[in-house]
């Protein structure tokens, strides 16, 4: 396994430039030919399905991704390319499979990895599928939710879900991912790295990390099942405080959320926590629809500029309100989504943040259908909140810094957490 795919790397770094046959066929038009197409996400959205978009570049002929006027050379190199492995190559690995198609999907991948976007990600049919899959709140998979750092590209286990197949094979928060069926993750996009760890019910998949507090690698054989994921869950703590933990943004999450706040209402909630700790952000519809439950009518949620300096705005659209004290938990894999609704709520003055900065990704990606099952995600804006505030690379800071103490048995975060809200609910 390794060896194949050690040679499709090797393939991939030769081919990066040889995109000839995407641009002709019109698939792959980051130089700004973008038409009206079909988008993985609507508005502003990260991951997911949603409305069709158009999309439009500048179509500059000085835009870094424009080689059309290198055609004939790319045609040249390819050729002479294929006659010296054709010639010389010997396949002499254990699985040789390597197919057309292959070499094919190593051309596309290799061109977009070029921009050396760790957002910007080229998706085959196989992996589009699986993460259209991931957004509806069920899929096929062993349970388990992952954080990429932005520095270092390492992926950790931030999330085992409770009785999943990842958790009862023994796989741990802060597990360090290393490889998954037998490849190195490190510095791969952690949305495809999801996508070899789904996979058919029934299957398996090797997983193999790294234990931190064991200084040891373990190695996994995880059967996959279908999985439904929790994204929201709630309870009444002390003084009549609600506590919500919001995993993910995705296309349950709002519908989660209302029905938690219609519920710790009913129970005569004077104070709420939202804990968005280790949440990696999904939609962002799906985050707006939450800041427009607790925000009155026509305030700014969000604004995202794009590269022609085209400003979208979203707005609430109803009068629902949350009119209790709130805090909201937040750290450094807060991300995304996450800080778009910390964000915006700490702009208001509408919440206090507790725990530590988060994520820092003040950008947003759309995901786009090719037209033959494949599809790209690309970077198309920035976004920013309400007061006008980018935190791309620098993230959020809380109101109250509190680091999670590893050595205590209470969750030190949470305690302050409470604290603060207990404060504004006495002073009213």
């Amino acid at each position: 396994m390794e060896n194949r795919n050690d040679r499709k790397s090797y393939y991939k770094g030769l081919l990066t430039g040889v995109i000839l046959c995407v641009l002709m066929i019109g698939v792959l038009a980051l130089s700004g030919c973008f038409t009206k197409t079909s988008a993985a996400s609507s508005g502003s959205q990260t991951t997911g399905t949603g409305d069709a978009v158009e999309a439009s570049g500048s179509g500059s002929s000085d835009d870094m991704t424009d080689i059309s006027n290198r055609y004939s050379e790319i045609e040249q190199k390819l050729n002479k390319l294929h006659a010296v492995l054709d010639k010389y190559y010997l396949d002499v690995s254990d699985d040789s499979d390597i197919t057309q198609d292959d070499m094919a999907e190593g051309i596309y991948k290799g061109y977009v990895d070029a921009l050396n976007e760790p957002y910007t990600v080229y998706y085959t049919k196989g992996e589009y599928e699986q993460l259209q899959e991931s957004t509806s709140g069920k899929y096929s998979g062993i349970g388990v939710v992952v954080s990429q750092n932005k520095e270092t590209g390492v992926i950790t286990v931030v999330r085992p879900f409770e009785g999943s197949p990842g958790a009862e094979a023994g796989i741990l928060k802060d597990d360090i991912l290393y490889k998954v069926a037998g490849k190195e993750v490190t510095g791969v996009d952690v949305t495809e790295v999801v996508t070899w760890i789904k996979g058919e019910e029934g299957s398996t998949v090797s997983i193999e990390v790294y234990r931190p507090s064991e200084d040891k690698y373990l190695t996994f054989e995880v059967e996959r099942k279908t999985i439904e994921i929790p994204m929201v869950t709630s309870k009444m703590l002390d003084s009549n405080i609600g506590y919500v933990a919001v995993y993910e943004f995705e296309e349950t999450t709002a519908d989660q959320f209302n029905q938690a706040i219609d519920e710790l209402t009913a129970q005569g909630m004077k104070g709420l926590i939202i804990d968005l700790r280790d949440n990696p952000g999904g939609l962002v519809n799906s985050a707006t629809a939450i800041l427009d439950r607790i925000l009155p009518k026509d305030q700014l949620l969000v604004y995202t500029v794009d590269k022609n300096d085209k400003k979208q705005e979203e707005y609430t659209k109803d009068d629902d309100t949350i009119d209790v004290p709130i805090s909201v938990l937040i750290n450094g894999n807060s991300a995304s989504a996450s800080e778009i609704v910390s964000g915006c709520l700490q702009d208001y003055g509408k919440a206090k943040l507790v725990g530590t900065t988060s994520f820092g990704k003040g950008i947003v990606q759309y995901v786009l259908p090719l037209g033959d099952g494949s599809a790209i995600k690309l970077t198309s804006a920035k976004y920013y909140t309400p007061n006008g505030r980018n935190i791309h690379g620098t993230g959020i800071d809380p109101d109250e810094e509190v680091e999670l103490d590893s050595d205590s048995k209470t969750d030190t975060q949470l305690e302050k957490a409470q604290e603060v809200v207990l404060e504004q609910i006495q002073a009213e």
